[in-house]
């Protein structure tokens, strides 16, 4: 795994401090202006104006705390000041043809960090593996809610969707219910279902890989980019998960409602590119996260970034390595190889 320790100083947000001094000298004067304000005599009653009260300080405003920015891994072990030809945003970055295995780009692609909701990569192809029914109905229970990071859901306790709609949004809108869902009703329970990830992981050879459930809500869930572009390249062989992967929107119904989903991943929803699968993830301690399968001047390409700074960075960084790759006159003298 690996390891570092250098930590960069936090980044400080938040409202600025209010004191009760402060408070209390403009109360002070506004008392002031409003005695001298009655003092003064004029000549109609009607025409005096009554001063306007100090305004109020916000009691949030007030007691707003300083708060540090939590790091993430990456930034924790230092991994971004790693530099690179293509200025990348992303602390770790793998790009392999997947044809030949060639590696045409590799920086810090053997650092072990939390991967967030590419977890669900891995969900999805320990449900398809185990040759599980689509159809089977699957209900949203109160085992399902995030109790790792407190996040929300659309699907409310009781929501009952098939096995192939539940694994469609843990794809495709990255939705937490739903791969919990998936592990909940694998035979054995998600226990089980936690050790037929693990196992697989190992089966293909995935040693700097662990998970702990099947969200990736849980920052214990750690790869490393080598291992997620070997994750990618089987997972690519199942047309369900390419299809599911890559779907721009869904929606479900809900009782009497229908709810509209949408793919997490940006250059899905443009068009613009030939993906065959992907997924992306986010936690703080992971940052930015996207695994991609696509084709590009004639080439089968998988992409791994980790850890990119910046909401659309990772975007960026695919856009930059796709302008690369397209500009190779030939990718064995053309290979980029970076630290780790």
């Amino acid at each position: 795994m690996f390891s570092g320790a250098v930590l960069g100083t936090a980044l400080l947000v938040g409202a600025p401090l209010v004191t009760q001094e402060a408070q209390a000298s403009t109360s002070k004067k506004v008392q002031k202006a409003q005695k001298a304000q009655k003092a003064q005599k004029a000549p109609a009653a009607k025409s005096v104006r009554k001063a306007k009260p100090a305004a109020r300080v916000p009691r949030k405003a007030a007691a707003a705390a300083v708060v540090a920015a939590r790091p993430s891994f990456g930034q924790i072990y230092g991994l971004h000041a790693t530099d690179d030809p293509l200025d990348l945003k992303s602390a770790v970055a793998f790009v392999m043809d997947q044809d030949t295995n060639e590696v045409l780009l590799s920086k810090n692609s053997q650092a072990v960090l939390p991967i967030a909701s590419i977890t669900k990569l891995m969900t999805s192809l320990v449900v398809v593996e185990a040759g599980l029914s689509m159809d089977e109905m699957l209900t949203i229970t109160d085992e399902d809610i995030d109790t790792e990071k407190g996040t929300g859901s659309r699907l409310a306790i009781g929501t009952t969707l098939s096995r192939g709609e539940m694994m469609h949004l843990a794809l495709m809108a990255s939705e937490n219910r739903a791969a919990n869902a998936l592990g909940r009703h694998y035979p054995g329970g998600l226990s089980a279902f936690v050790a037929a990830m693990n196992a697989k992981a190992q089966s293909l050879g995935m040693l700097d890989t662990r998970y702990v459930e099947p969200t990736g809500l849980s920052s214990r869930n750690q790869s490393s980019a080598k291992d997620l572009a070997t994750l990618v390249k089987v997972a690519h062989e199942y047309p369900v998960l390419r299809e599911l992967s890559t779907s721009k929107a869904h929606s479900v119904t809900v009782g009497r409602r229908q709810l509209a989903f949408q793919s997490t991943n940006g250059l899905v929803r443009s068009g613009a590119w030939d993906i065959g699968l992907q997924k992306t993830g986010f936690i703080s301690e992971a940052g930015r996260c996207l695994v991609m399968q696509a084709q590009m001047a004639g080439r089968k390409v998988i992409m791994v970034f980790l850890d990119s700074a910046g909401k659309y960075s990772r975007i960026g960084d695919a856009e930059r390595v796709r302008k690369w790759v397209s500009s190779l006159p030939g990718t064995s003298t053309s290979k980029m190889d970076l630290p780790g």
